[in-house]
């Protein structure tokens, strides 16, 4: 079962057996989900581009942004808890970065509480397969650094909301039933990659910083996507991050 998954035994390989030796450029990472967003800092910010991420369906390269004097590592990442925790991991081997600032679109479990804020996630349910091979497993994995996001979002007068998110792997398999369950166990959003990220983050001893903006709404009596490319691509994601960056 997917649930004995973890075990902390010798890996067969790892990321030196595709990289060779480990960079050390900087410290902190903002991974991104949006290309709107990634060309804006391309285009806005000096960058160098330090390495690829290799698969044989393409490249994803990483960059090291020069923003407000600060070296931040980039990448536009995969969807997916799977793909966006692999992608984490090649990074740190390419980067060096232990710190990484997380942010993109949900779904909105309650509306009446996400509508206008940032959701700031606290634990995330762990629908996906990622994470069972990199914790014991649980329901839940706990965003440990909530409460530092949290801080800094009211330091910055920014509309937050602490809570439960849902991380699943089957976006077209959100049902009746699990919306009903997770919503009475406190989660407000729904979203596809931090319980994966988050436990990736946790068994190699990195920092994930991590918010939320939802779009497409799924409490309503009729499914509303309006709002899902504004929450993809609103650049004022971005300037929260960098932020982010300057207080961790």
């Amino acid at each position: 079962m997917i649930t004995d998954a973890f075990d902390n035994s010798e890996v067969l390989f790892g990321t030196k057996d595709f990289y060779g030796e480990q960079k050390h450029l900087c410290d902190k990472c903002m991974i991104i989900f949006s290309e709107q967003i990634f060309e804006y800092m391309l285009d806005t910010y000096e960058h160098q581009e330090v390495g690829v991420i290799r698969c044989c369906n393409g490249i994803t390269p990483v960059y090291v942004f020069d923003i407000e004097g600060m070296k931040i590592a980039g990448y536009l990442s995969h969807i997916g808890s799977a793909l966006a925790g692999g992608d984490v991991i090649d990074v740190n081997w390419l980067t060096g970065a232990v710190k990484f600032i997380m942010f993109g679109s949900a779904g909105s479990l309650d509306s009446g509480l996400t509508t206008g804020k940032f959701v700031i996630p606290t634990h995330s349910y762990r629908e996906e397969g990622l994470s069972y091979h990199y914790a014991p497993p649980a329901d839940y994995i706990e965003v440990k650094n909530a409460k530092t996001v949290k801080a800094i979002f009211d330091e910055l007068k920014l509309p937050n909301v602490l809570g439960k998110v849902w991380t699943t792997d089957a976006i077209y398999r959100e049902t009746k039933a699990k919306f009903d369950a997770r919503k009475k166990e406190g989660c407000i959003a729904v979203e596809m990659e931090l319980a994966g990220v988050q436990a990736v983050c946790d068994f190699y001893g990195w920092e994930l910083y991590n918010f939320l903006v939802t779009g497409d709404v799924l409490d309503q009596e009729v499914y509303d996507v309006s709002g899902l490319a504004d929450a993809n691509h609103n650049m004022d994601k971005l300037y929260v991050a960098i932020e982010i960056v300057k207080r961790i």
